[in-house]
Order: structure tokens, then sequence, then C-alpha cells
């Protein structure tokens, strides 16, 4: 499967409340951006979360296909340009170990079953 963009709910509000101070002049007649997020495969996600959360919590994932969910996903857009959104001052994660860390910090109580 190929790579998919990801940005945490904190940043899908960050980009909001960025988005309502902007001058509208700098933004132009074009209002649609593509935000900005991190572009990573299931294979890296799984990854990340080794290296943040450890073995014993990657080693909980079981690998289940399911065709009508695949091809739900392969349907999903993918490559963004988010190069209009990041001139305009919008930021995302810059990586996936930190949206996992961000979602243990949001989501969680900053603490997670080992």
């Amino acid at each position: 499967m190929s790579a998919l963009t990801h940005a945490t709910p904190r940043s899908a509000v960050n980009f909001l409340v960025h988005a309502a101070g902007l001058d509208g002049s700098a933004v132009g007649a074009r209002r649609n951006l593509t935000m900005p997020g991190v572009s990573v495969t299931v294979g890296e996600q799984i990854e990340a979360l080794r290296k943040v959360a450890g073995d014993r919590v990657a080693e909980r994932i079981v690998r289940k296909p399911d065709q009508t969910i695949m091809r739900i996903v392969e349907g999903w857009p993918r490559n963004f340009a988010p190069e209009r959104a990041l001139a305009l001052g919008f930021r995302a994660e810059s990586n996936f170990e930190e949206i996992i860390r961000i979602h243990i910090e949001d989501d969680l109580g900053g603490s997670f079953v080992a």
C-alpha cells in the first residue's frame, strides 16, 4: 500500500485558528488550500508506534485485510502538495512519532498500557 497523509486533531484545530487570523488578500482568490501533514505507509506507522510505545504495543497489531476497507482507502487522495498552505504559515507534525506522542497526550491522558 502506498503512503497516506496524516495530521492530528490538534493540528486541524490549529489550521482553523490560523486561517481565522489570515488576511484574505494573502490567500488570494483561490480560497481552497491543501493542509500539510505527514505522509507514511502503514509499515512506517507501525515502526513509529514501536519506537514510541515499544515492541509489546506494536505486536498487538493483527494483520487482517478487509477488501471493502482496502477499496475505500485506495480511493483516498495521495501526494498532497501543501506549498501554498506552508507559505501562509500553516504547520502540522513533522513525523509520525510526533503524531503518536500527541495522541497519547491529548487522547490517552499522557499514558498508555505497554
